[in-house]
């Protein structure tokens, strides 16, 4: 019987979790970077979103962007 994949929620929030682990940023340090890419976001919003697993793409890219990643390798996702 075939494994059943991980939701696509919880892939991109595990992999956005390992990602702000491997930038060692925290919320509230992304909170800070997403307002400089003018997304406003507090640290409890951004804890709720993880949390969920429910967030925009836009949130999603922006928040990669703002701790520097540069790819997204979507076999890893």
């Amino acid at each position: 019987m075939p494994q059943k994949q991980p939701s696509w929620e919880d892939r991109a929030k595990r992999y956005l979790k390992a990602e702000l682990k491997r930038a060692d940023v925290s919320y509230k340090e992304l909170a800070e970077r997403l307002e400089r890419h003018g997304l406003k976001e507090s640290e409890a919003s951004i804890a709720s979103k993880l949390s969920r697993g429910t967030f925009a793409a836009t949130f999603f890219l922006a928040a990669l962007a703002a701790i520097g990643c540069k790819t997204v390798d979507l076999e890893s996702v």
